[in-house]
């Protein structure tokens, strides 16, 4: 057996292993682009998976340059992944400037020459896309694209079970977590940060004045921008932070392995990204939509539901003091 191909069948064994051992879907999604890159050769690496309805993102992750940016948002028809996701079939290409389907992501953060995309089929309909991509043109090869193949067909079974879990405890709106996912998640964080020696934060955002904006432009148009501001903060947040949907217009934001410092670090990112650029939850139509957050770190002995309390007095205080600000 060649050298190069008992590598990459290490590769592929190894990353089954990891699929297999509990890891959150997340984690495991993340596993995939991990060796994508190590696989396929590209710098950049994604895999993006669509809700029940298969028209928004659930969830996603990115391996290689550009991986500071967020998982970005995925449209049938959009891009090359687009259209391997709205046709089912994989793509090739060689080079990316010549490809009439090659888009510009803004805030893309690395450069595509060249690209592979394959769609992740369940069932017979895609539910995602893996994409690997490399800023050289002409890079990859007949070979390139079976093991990327290969890699997506091997994923599938693991990711697609992690996926319908997810769905089963998520917001249809929102695609974030339910409210009942909120406390046994903070236990299972601050029974490991105790194990650990690390630390867990919480965030709790309350959107301000949100009642206005159904009563003045309707439901219909609230409930898209309570799915666009989720979409905004998970693109804002790092892939392992969990956000939850606690009330009608609030969410919760877990953060594993984070102190007080780095905790207010994403606050202040959160919150500068709400003040700069309006929502636009109806075509042509933007809303400025401010937040008030309250935020708390673990103090090594409280419990779940004590934290809770501690993050919610907090916001109560930002509210209090006219809203549009942070409180610790």
């Amino acid at each position: 057996m060649a050298a190069d191909t008992r590598r990459e069948l290490s590769l592929l064994l190894s990353l089954l292993q990891r699929l297999s051992d509990g890891r959150s879907l997340e984690e495991q999604l993340a596993a995939v682009t991990d060796a994508a890159i190590d696989l396929v050769k590209g710098d950049h690496a994604s895999i993006r998976l669509l809700d029940a309805s298969r028209t928004l993102l659930l969830s996603g992750a990115r391996s290689g340059k550009g991986t500071d940016r967020g998982t970005l948002a995925l449209k049938k028809g959009d891009g090359i992944a687009g259209w391997v996701l709205e046709h089912a079939i994989p793509a090739r290409v060689d080079d990316a400037t010549k490809d009439s389907r090659f888009l510009v992501a803004v805030g893309q953060g690395f450069r595509i020459g060249s690209m592979i995309a394959e769609p992740l089929m369940s069932g017979g309909k895609a539910i995602g896309v893996l994409s690997i991509s490399s800023p050289d043109v002409g890079v990859f090869t007949d070979d390139h694209v079976l093991l990327a193949r290969l890699l997506a067909n091997a994923s599938v079974p693991a990711i697609e079970r992690g996926r319908m879990e997810r769905l089963a405890v998520t917001d249809e709106l929102t695609l974030t977590f339910r409210e009942k996912y909120l406390v046994p998640r903070l236990r299972e964080e601050i029974e490991r940060a105790r194990t650990t020696g690390g630390q867990v934060s919480l965030l709790a955002i309350d959107l301000d004045r949100f009642k206005h904006v159904n009563a003045s432009y309707g439901q219909t148009v609230g409930d898209r921008l309570l799915a666009l501001y989720a979409e905004r903060v998970r693109a804002q947040v790092r892939p392992f932070d969990v956000l939850v949907r606690t009330g009608a217009d609030e969410f919760a934001l877990v953060m594993p392995s984070t102190d007080s410092r780095e905790a207010a670090r994403i606050a202040e990112r959160l919150h500068d990204d709400t003040h700069g650029a309006p929502i636009e939850p109806m075509a042509g139509g933007f809303i400025s939509q401010t937040a008030s957050m309250g935020i708390a770190t673990y103090d090594g002995s409280e419990t779940a539901e004590a934290l809770i309390g501690r993050t919610k007095a907090a916001l109560e205080r930002a509210k209090g003091e006219g809203g549009d600000r942070i409180r610790g």
